[in-house]
């Protein structure tokens, strides 16, 4: 849980809601069935967030994808349950079609894999984006720390973080004496 709640403290801060709200959001989107309806996101959108959240955690040896996950569910459910932030999710997904059809003729869900990484590139780094794309490099900071938030509060990330957590330690001995000495410090 704790490991949970600070995977979602980053995505929190980014939407204006809490830890708990997000781990709750995950807990339910985890509980969708393979049949699943967004109610927030239109059909288009939808299309659009299942391929984004994938750019951003893709399929690999040792996992699954963003969608594998259910991060487009988690997602769904968090913008029906947070309405200050759905103008600007409606808002970035339309900016990536405009953007792509500006550039490409074509929405971004079908655009080439090329030309999606054009677009991409321009906003994946804030801090680098040109003055044009600056708030749709905000709107995609914001996307990408919700997939991993979703990703990494789901039972595939914690699975592929290996996490451990609430395992019984039956005696607490303290840290071992060489990871102590590597940190220079003592419990004296």
């Amino acid at each position: 849980t704790l490991l949970q709640l600070a995977a979602s403290a980053p995505m929190a801060a980014a939407f204006s809601f809490t830890g708990e709200e997000v781990f709750a959001a995950s807990a339910q989107a985890r509980r969708t069935t393979p049949a699943f309806r967004p109610k927030f996101f239109t059909a288009h959108e939808w299309a659009t967030v299942g391929l984004l959240v994938n750019l951003i955690i893709p399929k690999d040896q040792k996992s699954g994808s963003a969608t594998d996950a259910g991060v487009p569910e988690f997602m769904d459910f968090v913008m029906t349950e947070e309405m200050d932030n759905r103008e600007r999710m409606r808002t970035g997904l339309a900016w990536l079609d405009t953007e792509s059809d500006s550039r490409f003729g074509t929405p971004f869900v079908a655009a080439s894999a090329r030309q999606q990484k054009k677009i991409l590139d321009d906003i994946a780094w804030p801090k680098q984006a040109r003055a044009e794309f600056e708030e749709a490099a905000k709107f995609f900071n914001q996307f990408r720390n919700l997939t991993a938030t979703g990703y990494w509060s789901s039972k595939m990330g914690v699975e592929d973080l290996q996490y451990i957590g609430n395992t019984v330690v039956p005696e607490w001995k303290g840290c071992p004496e060489p990871q102590l000495k590597k940190l220079g410090v003592s419990y004296t």
